[in-house]
């Protein structure tokens, strides 16, 4: 058995490889700026969280200060849940821009490659 590689093989493997990764298809999305599902589904759920906790806290606070039963409590927990589900909503939306923009960018490349 001879110890030495096959360069002829090698060649015609390393081309392969080659062809395959110049494919579409395989390529990463984004270079890792994508977030996926997962972190995105997080990031609405700490934004909801934290304006509920921020309206709890201000309403805590100012039924503190003027030393009243929870009213303001009950508003600002309230407050701070619309303005937790408005965050929420606007982040989705700018997600399915961003996803819109990408399909549209996809579709386009893969026309030019057909055509």
């Amino acid at each position: 058995m001879t110890e030495e590689p096959d360069t002829a093989r090698l060649k015609a493997l390393e081309a392969r490889i080659a062809a395959i990764k110049g494919q579409p298809g395989v390529e990463k999305s984004g270079g890792g700026k994508a977030f996926t599902q997962g972190e995105v589904a997080w990031r609405m759920v700490l934004e909801l969280v934290s304006g509920m906790l921020l309206g709890l806290s201000i309403g805590f606070g100012l039924d503190y200060v003027f030393d009243i039963q929870p009213l303001f409590l009950v508003i600002f927990a309230l407050l701070g849940f619309v303005a937790g589900v408005r965050t929420m909503l606007r982040t989705a939306q700018t997600m399915q821009a961003k996803h819109d923009i990408q399909q549209a960018e996809t579709s386009i490349k893969n026309e030019g490659d057909n055509g």
